[in-house]
């Protein structure tokens, strides 16, 4: 892990939207309000952390000096090299290097694969999602996407954790509803990979934790917080402010908000322990001011993701952002439409971790074969970022030279030796004839997607964990094996 040198500014290539001045201008206005305003906190360790350290308290309010985030700039992780459950390395986060896919997490509803039907999600579903998830190529880390009915409500957190870790390889973001499951899923991934130490040699999961816009940190959230900088497990703190709602209807005023609430999350997290690793982002949505909706498909969602992945590169912090969701509550052409954008919008602006994969309903519906497209979809957002290789053997002035006015370069050997890393190929969008494709059947792509899900399911393996530590991390998902007495 690198010491973190912030206020960096490197342009990515594709999109800018901020420009240097204008991040000094969000900058210094999230110290304004984090000085004047302040933030409230609902935590009485948090609270002392910062007093001790030279925030002016006032009941449970904390308003944070300038120089309080500067050190915690400083002592911040630049980057974060993330594992998988086999011990092999999976996301190298760190700013301009790396986009990682993966899907959402907690729908309640999903599509049913059979009956096409939206229905209630249980423990099943994220079974489902995880192994789905595994196989698919370009989907680099893996989330719940079910809410699970099925089990006791106080435990679905622990059952999610579970029904990930036993049927994915893939590194796990997962939240928890308070300390008391952080600890469970803490002890439940270290008995996966041999113990404790294992897991910091190697860490595979990462923490998922949220403040309360407008500018509040919940004593839950807080708890769950300083349990992951003391433990030493990676955190997502980030805000999910609304336009108009929980913040300015304004994208820079949202941004100082939801800026404001991150920052002051990371003080308390380096305080809690210094070099702790912690990442940075989230996003501004606006709520439809129509219909009250918090928006996943509205273009102002996209640019304050982009705009918070710039931010992200400011501070030189690894970034966690959204892309492959929609508003539609189907899988139709709208929903198609807002994922290819805002999947191109993501790789674009470089987020590390780009979530909520597959999601539809304005995030309260997940679907498989949506999930399906946005793998397709984030294939062909990479290998556009990737850029064009100019080199001797790319320009191909010999063999245009061999070929000559008229000829074609179909039977050179320059064509067989680079045509599959020069094209992009895809196993689900149609490139074929129509003649061809009406003989094959004349599918639609999710007819197409909806078979291979189920092929997927049927016929995909796993590595699978030890029979008697599954069998173990089962009973602790459900409460039958207290964590303390596994130490």
């Amino acid at each position: 892990m690198h010491k973190n040198n912030h206020k960096k500014h490197f342009p990515k290539m594709g999109l800018i939207n901020l420009t240097k001045k204008q991040m000094d201008d969000i900058h210094q206005a999230t110290l304004d309000v984090l000085e004047r305003v302040g933030v409230k906190i609902c935590e009485q360790e948090a609270l002392k952390l910062l007093k001790d350290s030279g925030a002016n308290i006032s009941g449970d309010l904390a308003k944070i000096p300038s120089f309080m985030i500067e050190q915690a700039l400083q002592t911040v992780p630049s980057s974060l090299v993330i594992g998988d459950r086999n011990g092999n390395l999976a996301m190298t986060l760190q700013s301009q290097r790396g986009v990682y896919y993966g899907p959402g997490s907690d729908t309640p509803y999903t599509i049913d694969l059979n009956t096409g039907e939206r229905r209630r999600t249980v423990k099943q579903d994220t079974i489902n999602a995880a192994r789905v998830s595994d196989a698919l190529e370009n989907i680099d880390f893996v989330m719940a996407m079910a809410l699970a009915s099925d089990v006791p409500q106080k435990r679905t957190d622990r059952h999610h954790f579970e029904a990930m870790v036993l049927n994915t390889t893939k590194p796990i973001v997962f939240d928890a509803h308070d300390r008391h499951g952080l600890l469970d899923i803490i002890a439940m991934a270290a008995l996966v990979v041999g113990g404790r130490d294992r897991l910091a040699e190697n860490p595979y999961i990462i923490h998922y934790a949220q403040p309360t816009s407008p500018l509040i940190h919940s004593r839950t959230a807080l708890e769950k917080l300083l349990t992951a900088a003391a433990e030493n497990i990676p955190l997502i703190y980030i805000p999910a402010v609304m336009c108009g709602a929980t913040a300015p209807v304004t994208t820079a005023g949202a941004l100082v908000v939801a800026n404001a609430e991150c920052l002051s999350g990371l003080v308390i997290h380096q305080l809690k322990k210094e070099g702790a690793p912690f990442i940075y982002g989230g996003g501004t949505p606006p709520m439809d001011m129509i219909t009250s909706v918090c928006s996943y498909g509205d273009p102002q969602r996209d640019l304050g993701c982009a705009c918070l992945v710039q931010l992200s590169d400011y501070y030189n912090l690894p970034s966690f952002t959204t892309g492959g969701c929609s508003d539609a509550h189907i899988f139709d052409q709208q929903a198609a439409m807002e994922a290819g954008f805002n999947l191109l919008i993501s790789g674009l602006s470089g987020g590390n971790m780009v979530h909520d994969l597959g999601y539809i309903g304005a995030g309260m519906t997940g679907s498989l074969e949506y999930l399906l497209l946005c793998n397709e979809g984030a294939g062909a957002v990479r290998f556009l970022t990737c850029g064009v290789k100019v080199n001797p053997d790319t320009l191909a002035l010999d063999v245009i030279e061999k070929v000559g006015p008229g000829g074609h370069f179909l039977t050179e050997k320059h064509t067989m030796d680079h045509f599959r890393d020069e094209m992009h190929f895809t196993d689900l969008f149609n490139r074929n004839t129509y003649a061809n494709w009406l003989a094959a059947g004349s599918k639609s792509f999710g007819d197409s997607a909806n078979a291979m899900i189920k092929e997927i399911l049927q016929w995909h393996e796993i590595p699978p964990v030890d029979a008697k530590i599954a069998r173990m991390v089962q009973d602790i998902a459900a409460g039958d094996i207290n964590r303390h007495k596994l130490a």
